[in-house]
């Protein structure tokens, strides 16, 4: 904190792992709570630009919110601290999820997800490690987030340096040949402070991955490139949490966590719907997502009351 007398590396030192390692019954409400607005905020953001890719940002968004609120070394206060936990989403596309995650973290104002992919914006439709705080890297051409992330780790390794680094694909993005060259090079490399997730919710933009270009069986591929896999339920935050504290106990192996998870999650008409992939809600769509979410809101402020 400011003023505590910590400048520097120290600051993001000091927050390393603050939780407990048990998620409690108050700890998941809280993240469910964070999940919820950040799904809100990923439908303010796509309605105001009218564009953008809402599908897979709501799909991804229980990962993000373990990572950045149960997880990881990060300090919004000073956002390229040299100790600080690397993430980068491979999955460029779905930045509504990351921005609204930033913003709900503290890097920049919450209001400023409005100006989503508007002309004046910092916040464009792919994230920017140039003008986003909190951005590690620029990325939105498929299979090029995940290999730069193989890069972070392995100068981790070289400089002998404890942060972490992880990284979220999207299924569809397994068809990119260049994920595999990255997947055979952490391998090759025993990047064990690498953990990569797998947005899997079966669809991209031109219907089943299975029918577009089939990269099953998926956990079997990474198993043979020789990472360590564990295949959990992506909206489950406690599963998300245990995969995540298992692969710091692997050495030797990154790991890939396969995370089954809901495209186009918390809305019902968009769930398991490929045409929301890089589809804008209009006005009566967007009222509707958000009513729903803000009674699943109500929901959870209702359990914590009882929990209080």
């Amino acid at each position: 904190e400011i003023g505590s007398g910590l400048v520097g590396s120290e600051m993001c030192i000091r927050d390393r792992y603050g939780g407990d390692q048990i998620m409690d019954k108050r700890k998941e409400l809280d993240l469910q709570k964070k999940a919820t607005q950040i799904r809100k905020y990923i439908i303010e953001e796509v309605f105001s630009a009218k564009s953008g890719h809402p599908g897979g940002s709501l799909s991804c968004t229980d990962i993000l919110t373990v990572l950045y609120f149960d997880e990881m070394r990060v300090d919004p206060k000073n956002p390229k601290c040299p100790e600080r936990d690397r993430f980068v989403l491979s999955k460029g596309h779905c930045a509504p999820a990351l921005y609204a995650t930033l913003a709900v973290k503290g890097f920049f104002p919450e209001n400023d997800l409005y100006t989503f992919r508007k002309a004046d914006s910092y916040l464009e439709g792919h994230p920017s490690m140039t003008y986003v705080p909190g951005v590690d890297m620029s990325t939105g051409s498929l299979g090029q987030g995940i290999s730069t992330a193989v890069g972070m780790a392995l100068a981790g390794k070289i400089d002998q340096k404890d942060y972490r680094v992880y990284s979220i694909l999207g299924d569809g993005e397994l068809e990119e040949g260049q994920v595999w060259e990255a997947s055979m090079a952490a391998a090759h490399y025993k990047l064990d402070n690498l953990t990569a997730f797998v947005d899997y919710n079966g669809l991209q933009i031109d219907g089943n991955i299975t029918d577009v270009m089939n990269p099953e069986p998926v956990a079997d591929k990474f198993a043979a490139f020789g990472w360590n896999v564990i295949v959990v339920d992506g909206h489950d935050h406690k599963q998300i949490k245990d995969a995540i504290e298992t692969a710091k106990t692997v050495k030797g192996k990154p790991t890939m966590v396969v995370c089954k998870c809901t495209k186009g999650k918390g809305v019902s008409f968009m769930e398991n719907n490929y045409a929301w992939h890089g589809t804008a809600p209009n006005q009566e769509q967007r009222d509707k997502a958000i009513e729903e979410l803000d009674a699943l809101m109500a929901k959870i402020d209702k359990e914590i009351a009882e929990e209080a």
